[in-house]
């Protein structure tokens, strides 16, 4: 290794290192498999464990409370209960749905909030169900009337070039569950089914509405390499899997391009992988410093990133902490406070500053 290489692996390993003792971090609660996580109020979360559980959590006292619910879900692989989100006093929730004979999909359902009982009804489910514990996708994000979500292609590849089929797309319904009626079938894309907004995703774990252009921004999984960041757009092909976007198959040998024309472009990758998982546009005062920055966070890399893609020629990427607090599989920014709470593969953790 040469002394240049060297001198900058050590600055960069010391500039996070100073960087991540800038913020302190607090585990709140311990969980099980957490996965998704909604704010109802200023003092709690409501949360989805993997396995079953729906806890509303109070980030001051630390209690837990159960909430029994009606689903009729499957855990199999990374399947389970997945992502919630909350508004207006009412809940939606992804989840793998038992279809029979051993399939499952990535399904949606609403219910009116109750703090002892929910009872959810279906509002959405991805087509066909298939025999599989890989790739649900299964984050959600309100945008007025509109809910988008992903749907992972559930290891199946190529399905995700077929329009005909959910798996490997992004959905958009109104929040009672009707079709929008301005949705890519409607307009010019007549062999896609009536729910799909956009193909070509492999398993899309974050989903973010910015509250500065109102644009739905996306995270996903590549294979061996090729995890992605980019903007979702209407009626678009983000490629996979005619594209590798950087990355191969486990085995090794290759997928495809990295990007060509007629394909969504993604505003950042990464090759290797991190394990992309949630994200969100940052607004907030306890970090001000971060204004309009997408925080990026990771499974396999455990990391908190920041990526400015205020000029998409020059995407300045910044690696704020890593293996702190373990694997990151959801972000919430305070509605008040600005101050970011996690979910990891065990607990829920507050960061502020010092």
């Amino acid at each position: 290794m040469s002394k240049k290489i060297l001198l900058i692996i050590i600055f960069f390993f010391f500039s996070s290192a100073l960087q991540a003792e800038e913020f302190k971090f607090k585990k709140i609660v311990s969980l099980d498999k957490p996965w998704g996580s909604s704010f109802i109020n200023e003092n709690e979360l409501i949360i989805t464990e993997k396995k079953g559980k729906i806890n509303i959590i109070n980030i001051n006292s630390s209690e837990i409370f159960e909430v029994s619910h009606n689903l009729n879900f499957r855990v199999h692989g990374q399947g389970g209960l997945l992502d919630i989100i909350y508004k207006d006093n009412s809940l939606w929730i992804s989840y793998s749905e038992d279809r029979g004979d051993w399939k499952t999909s990535t399904s949606i359902a609403k219910a009116d909030f109750n703090r002892e009982n929910l009872s959810f009804k279906n509002i959405f489910q991805a087509n066909p169900p298939i025999d599989s514990g890989y790739h649900f996708g299964s984050r959600l994000v309100i945008k007025d009337n509109y809910l988008f979500s992903s749907a992972g292609e559930r290891g199946e590849g190529m399905i995700a070039q077929d329009p005909t089929k959910h798996p490997g797309s992004i959905i958009r319904i109104h929040l009672d569950g009707t079709i929008p009626k301005d949705n890519p079938k409607f307009i010019d894309k007549k062999k896609w089914l009536p729910e799909i907004f956009q193909i070509g995703v492999r398993n899309p774990q974050g989903l973010t509405l910015s509250p500065y252009d109102g644009k739905v921004y996306a995270s996903n999984h590549g294979a061996k390499g090729g995890d992605w960041f980019g903007e979702i757009k209407k009626g678009e092909n983000y490629g996979w899997k005619i594209l590798g976007w950087g990355g191969t198959n486990y085995s090794g040998t290759k997928i495809g391009p990295k990007w060509k024309p007629g394909f969504t472009k993604a505003i950042q990758y990464w090759v290797p992988s991190i394990a992309a998982s949630a994200i969100t546009i940052y607004k907030g005062d306890e970090f001000k410093e971060w204004e309009g920055l997408a925080l990026i966070t990771s499974l396999k890399d455990m990391s908190l990133r920041t990526l400015d893609f205020s000029n998409l020629n020059d995407v300045k990427e910044n690696v704020i902490f890593k293996k702190k607090i373990g694997r990151i599989r959801d972000i919430q920014v305070h509605p008040i406070t600005g101050k970011i709470y996690f979910l990891t593969q065990d607990a829920l953790w507050l960061m502020e500053k010092n």
